[in-house]
């Protein structure tokens, strides 16, 4: 790993095509990291989404995936130095998602990224997607009461392929306390809509439907909710429930029978993330629960983890919607620490499907 020159890293341009969004952005600090007004602000943040493209297969196609990425690189990298109003001259840095995720996908930011560090001679970092889900609470939302979550404390992650309880220690110290051992929380709730035949993705569906349902019509598994089963989840279950009810019941033949299946499972898969979380904070006293990650949008489950927080006298931080799903600006405040500390990859950065926090 290389040391970066000695100058101070204002602007980072970030890139991120782990899976399905081509996204590009641009995330500038104001003032050193460790002044008092220190802020990192989002100057752009301009996402390509394929979810349309791949909503007839009902899942993501990793190839048609790559594809797409490639064609809309260069237009979201435009798009978002437009939005800024500024120049690659403008630039000090660049950081993009390096894993995990599918690995074609990824390779098409991480060589454009190479390219770009090598042909403005920019210093370049690789960043892990999880770390960015992570810091994305980081970010400023530019009003003077936004306030930066402390460390150490609690990260919760709670993506479509990742479900973990992560203590966050320090920037680029990570210790996984838990995770679920089969489907994350963002899997279950797509496998779910697709047996109730509500399209990819199905999670922004179902937390909709679900706020017009009964959570206790049907009964739904509580998987692996004991002390003894320590910080360790199980969502598979779930989809194995909802699927037997169908082929028992049918498919709901109405709406509000539809409502109260998916308030069902949503209650189900809240619970276990929340009493894990519970369980956690018992475990680690520590001052704060950071909410992220894609199925962080679910408002049930904010407003869960918020009553959590408030009840045990926590702190609670949570992105905004747009900034949980995946985004580059995420990727830019994760490579901004990184760079910070020193580091750069340069031309030896490469992408790794499975790459661990």
């Amino acid at each position: 790993m290389n040391r970066l020159k000695t100058q101070p890293v204002r602007r980072v341009l970030a890139l991120e095509s782990s899976c399905d969004e081509t996204a590009c952005a641009i995330v500038e600090a104001e003032h050193d990291y460790g002044h008092p007004q220190h802020r990192l602000l989002v100057r752009a943040d301009v996402v390509a989404s394929q979810a349309a493209i791949h909503a007839r297969f009902g899942g993501v196609v990793p190839e048609v995936a790559a594809r797409h990425h490639i064609q809309n690189l260069i237009p979201v990298i435009d798009e978002a130095l437009s939005q800024a109003e500024l120049t690659l001259d403008d630039i000090s840095a660049l950081a993009v998602t390096r894993g995990p995720g599918l690995i074609g996908a990824l390779l098409v930011a991480v060589q454009a990224a190479k390219a770009l560090a090598f042909a403005r001679q920019l210093p370049v970092v690789g960043v892990n997607h999880l770390e960015a889900h992570l810091l994305a609470a980081y970010l400023s939302d530019g009003s003077p009461e936004h306030k930066r979550p402390p460390l150490p404390h609690l990260g919760l992650l709670v993506s479509g392929g990742h479900s973990s309880l992560v203590l966050v220690h320090d920037f680029g110290r990570y210790e996984v306390l838990g995770a679920t051992c089969d489907d994350a929380a963002g899997e279950a709730f797509d496998k779910v809509g697709k047996l109730l035949g509500l399209g990819y993705p199905a999670g922004p569906l179902i937390d909709r439907l679900s706020t017009q349902g009964d959570p206790k019509a049907v009964p739904m598994p509580r998987a692996m909710l004991g002390a003894k089963r320590g910080l360790a989840m199980s969502f598979s279950g779930l989809k194995t429930a909802v699927a037997s009810h169908l082929e028992s019941h049918g498919q709901p033949k109405t709406e509000q029978a539809l409502a109260d299946l998916c308030a069902s499972f949503q209650a189900s898969v809240v619970e276990q993330l929340v009493r894990k979380t519970g369980l956690a904070i018992d475990a680690y006293k520590l001052p704060a629960v950071v909410l992220s990650g894609g199925v962080a949008c679910n408002r049930a489950l904010r407003s869960a983890v918020a009553a959590l927080c408030a009840s045990r006298g926590l702190s609670f931080f949570v992105a905004p919607p747009r900034l949980c799903s995946d985004n580059a600006a995420m990727v830019g405040a994760a490579g901004y620490y990184r760079l910070w500390r020193g580091e750069s990859a340069g031309l030896d950065l490469h992408a790794v499907a499975n790459l661990p926090l």
